[in-house]
């Protein structure tokens, strides 16, 4: 009796000092508002969208303490939209992350469904709208498809050492025959100190095909992103600046690619470069947020654009936020680029947001 005591109360201990250094967080976005969008060949388009600001999701995030300073980590994010109850990707569940890894004092290990290194830079360091809202970066920038997240992906975050923080993700084609083809590899380096904070990234994807059974082998090559992005807090406001270089096929895929103006359907660029110039400013319980934008096709086509978004977002508290955002696009020689925000890539060269975000 007493051995089954003794043995019931060790495993309580173990169990509960277990349960102490395992945690997991639920947490998540819902956004939603009205969309107005104008200038493209569909004329007017009324909605409630979902996701204008930041994608509507629910994720699981948990950490183990395995001792020594290395811990268990994993991430499972699934985007749903709110104005329909919907995933927000047919045949999915986790479809914006999911990964699993090992954390040290050396930095991390990750594997599987992950942002790259480049997004991360736009999103966080570069663009004052969070590549989100009608004034947002991916008006002109190409923040589509496999430029966004990779699956199939292994990466190395380092630890931040006197601000300066690096990671290298490396997303495998999983094509027979070839280690080359379809694969994406990509880095960054930052550095976070007081008001600077400053990222370059690079990003490159192969988009062939290799030669298997039933399959014909297409060779396309590579198409790599160089981004520079940086802000400064000068207390008053705070300014942003982002540039790229895209070149190669599928460097720079476009939001919406369906002919959105009627007249032929847009070339995506292989050779071009973008740069935003933004600023954040303290307004009452807000922010006034403003970006102007450019597109340089380098290319035969001469595709450019120009955009410009102005917005305010108001903080009713720490997690919920109104806003409401207007972003307009002046196309040349053809050029397709929308209105966009976080999870719509629009039909027209304006939009209106009005909506509500909240976080848990």
């Amino acid at each position: 009796m007493k051995k089954t005591l003794i043995a019931a109360a060790v495993f309580a201990v173990v169990a509960g000092a277990a349960q102490a250094q395992t945690a997991v967080t639920i947490y998540g976005i819902v956004d939603a508002g009205y969309l107005r969008e104008s200038g493209g060949s569909a004329g007017t388009v009324n909605k409630i969208g979902s996701g204008i600001g930041s994608a509507s999701r629910i994720g699981f995030r948990g950490n183990e303490d395995l001792g020594n300073g290395m811990s268990a980590v994993f991430t499972l994010e699934n985007g749903t939209k709110i104005d329909t109850g919907e995933v927000d990707a047919a045949g999915t569940i986790f479809n914006r992350q999911a990964w699993v890894g090992l954390k040290t004092r050396a930095g991390m290990i990750s594997l599987g469904r992950q942002y790259t290194p480049w997004h991360q830079a736009l999103a966080q360091v570069g663009d004052p709208f969070t590549t989100g809202y009608a004034g947002g970066s991916k008006n002109v920038f190409p923040d589509f498809g496999s430029n966004v997240r990779t699956s199939n992906t292994v990466m190395y975050t380092s630890p931040v050492v006197q601000g300066f923080v690096g990671d290298i993700a490396y997303a495998f084609g999983e094509q027979a025959g070839s280690i080359k083809s379809g694969r994406n590899i990509g880095a960054s380096v930052g550095y976070a100190n007081g008001p600077l904070n400053v990222r370059v990234a690079y990003n490159t994807k192969n988009s062939d095909v290799a030669a298997a059974p039933g399959v014909t082998p297409v060779v396309r090559g590579n198409g790599s992103n160089k981004l520079f992005a940086a802000n400064y807090d000068f207390k008053i406001l705070k300014a942003y600046v982002a540039f790229s270089v895209d070149k190669g096929f599928n460097s720079a895929p476009l939001g919406n690619a369906n002919n959105p103006y009627g007249f032929r359907r847009p070339t995506a660029s292989t050779d071009g470069n973008e740069v935003l110039v933004g600023v954040v400013a303290p307004v009452g319980p807000g922010n006034v947020v403003a970006t102007i934008m450019r597109k340089d096709d380098q290319t035969s086509f001469d595709q450019d654009a120009r955009s410009w978004g102005v917005g305010y977002l108001y903080s009713l508290s720490k997690r919920s936020t109104i806003y409401t955002v207007y972003g307009h696009t002046t196309n040349r020689n053809g050029a397709g680029y929308t209105v966009a925000n976080n999870t719509d890539a629009g039909t027209g060269d304006r939009a209106f947001n009005l909506g509500v975000r909240h976080t848990f």
